[in-house]
């Protein structure tokens, strides 16, 4: 894959992930193309960041300790609507993503996603990209469909796959295989 040209000037980007060591290399890569970045830990501290001078773009985590990435678009959005949000999660699923969009987001990717991924998505030259809504529609499989549900179950359940396995009316091994299982995106 190519590497996305540099901006024309600095572009500022807030990076929003409570891994600190994700953060950080996210962090770095940006600055390595140019970009004015800062970061934040948490939706408080990107918040307090973000009074202080609007990004241009975020990329925020959807689940972190305390305001949720959801709530973080919200309040951005809120402050400036011209802001490219991009929003990142490990707990991938069609409602968080159409609920992210719908509160502002230009995009949302499931991790692992890197520097280009993130750049595709707010546009290669750091022009927001075209709205997903613009794009072909992608259909989920129903195994995929399926795997998002018994994720987000189990992700409501604290991660107790008993409950989570009696909750779904199946057997508690036969969601660990389900589990086990990573259909593809389509």
């Amino acid at each position: 894959m190519s590497e996305p040209p540099l901006p024309d000037i600095a572009r500022s980007v807030l990076v929003v992930e409570d891994d600190d060591v994700f953060r950080s290399r996210l962090a770095r890569a940006f600055a390595l193309r140019g970009f004015d970045v800062r970061e934040a830990a948490d939706g408080e501290a990107a918040l307090r960041l973000a009074r202080d001078e609007t990004p241009e773009y975020v990329v925020a985590d959807l689940r972190m300790p305390g305001m949720s990435g959801l709530d973080v678009v919200r309040e951005l959005r809120a402050l400036d609507p011209t802001t490219v949000v991009v929003v990142l999660t490990g707990y991938g699923s069609i409602a968080t993503a159409l609920e992210a969009i719908r509160l502002g987001a230009k995009h949302y990717l499931t991790k692992p996603a890197d520097v280009d991924d993130i750049l595709a998505a707010f546009g290669a030259s750091g022009q927001p990209a075209e709205t997903p809504q613009e794009d072909p529609p992608q259909v989920p499989t129903l195994a995929r469909v399926e795997w998002e549900h018994i994720n987000r179950v189990l992700v409501d359940c604290g991660g107790n796959i008993s409950k989570a396995a009696k909750l779904l009316g199946i057997h508690r091994r036969s969601l660990q295989r389900k589990l086990a299982k990573h259909p593809s995106a389509r």
